[in-house]
């Protein structure tokens, strides 16, 4: 097929990667403009444009789709069997969504219609969901809300991480859409409307989301301190300092103490009381230091029994 991919962050390269090695001719890249990133504002690719430039394919950066006349022309002249979409980062507009002769197919990472939206992968962890996957999805004018084609399912172990999911789903987006696109073009694809009920939606992740209210389960900020690793992360303060936890174990059961304080210090972890049981904290990093396990932290630092960790 004659194809136009659009795509920004590392999620969207493995899918363009598989599209590419399974023959298909992409035509074009779409993706979002580049932007300052670090200390030093350097201008850096998005991983797609890097990955489309290794190819040698055309790439294109419209700061705003809608509006840009001139790639609407390009758009046209190119004439795409299909345009395959993942995590680009801007809606179509309807004069794009009806170009191709297949239609606008989407890459999306959950189970539809559960976490239409920004943020499904982290979303799922932090829910506490037992599985997510990829489903490809004919576009509409909607949010993430056009007819379903096909799905591949993962299951969540115990102790994923919103990085780790990524990873699997990441990997997952270019065999399915090799799949779809084999389906659509000899007439075998079956497009199956969303039903509304259950349907959910994930919101664009916020830094404010990671400050940990301590009165919640233990449960609940494990998942929490998961779904948000390794962005934003989840955090508290601790003696005017912000301290991210990185990894945490749930203690069932009855302890003493108020929510957020520290009713333990061991070798390698610390217990923290929480609104329902407990948690032992495992992997953390204080403002300005590294990223470190609860005993190496622990042999440099003297956390006392009985100080209380608030929201930063």
């Amino acid at each position: 097929m004659k194809l136009v991919y659009m795509g920004t962050p590392d999620f969207a390269v493995p899918p363009l990667t598989a599209l590419v090695e399974a023959g298909h001719e992409v035509a074009a890249v779409v993706t979002q403009p580049d932007k300052p990133k670090g200390r030093g504002k350097a201008v850096l690719m998005t991983p797609v444009k890097e990955k489309a430039l290794s190819y040698g394919i055309p790439v294109y950066q419209p700061a705003r789709i809608k509006k840009d006349e001139e790639f609407l022309k390009t758009l046209r002249e190119i004439n795409p069997d299909a345009i395959v979409v993942a995590a680009f980062g801007q809606i179509l507009p309807k004069e794009i969504l009806e170009l191709p002769k297949y239609g606008c197919v989407n890459i999306h990472a959950s189970l539809l219609p559960k976490y239409r939206g920004a943020a499904p992968i982290q979303w799922a962890v932090i829910d506490g969901e037992k599985e997510s996957g990829i489903t490809t999805m004919m576009m509409d004018v909607g949010l993430d809300t056009g007819d379903m084609l096909d799905r591949t399912v993962i299951p969540l172990a115990e102790d994923e991480t919103g990085g780790s999911l990524f990873e699997k789903l990441s990997r997952a987006g270019g065999p399915l859409i090799l799949k779809t696109l084999e389906a659509l073009e000899n007439g075998t694809a079956v497009r199956t409307k969303q039903p509304e009920e259950g349907a959910t939606y994930a919101g664009m992740l916020d830094k404010s989301l990671g400050n940990i209210d301590w009165t919640q389960s233990a449960a609940k900020i494990e998942r929490l301190i998961r779904g948000l690793n390794p962005w934003p992360s989840a955090y508290t303060g601790y003696k005017g300092k912000t301290m991210k936890l990185w990894a945490a174990d749930v203690l069932e059961g009855t302890f003493e103490g108020v929510p957020g304080e520290i009713i333990k210090v061991e070798k390698e972890r610390f217990l923290v009381r929480t609104g329902d049981g407990a948690l032992a904290v495992k992997e953390l990093q204080l403002e300005g230091k590294k990223r470190m396990d609860a005993a190496s932290f622990l042999r440099g630092f003297s956390l006392e029994e009985g100080e209380i960790l608030c929201q930063g």
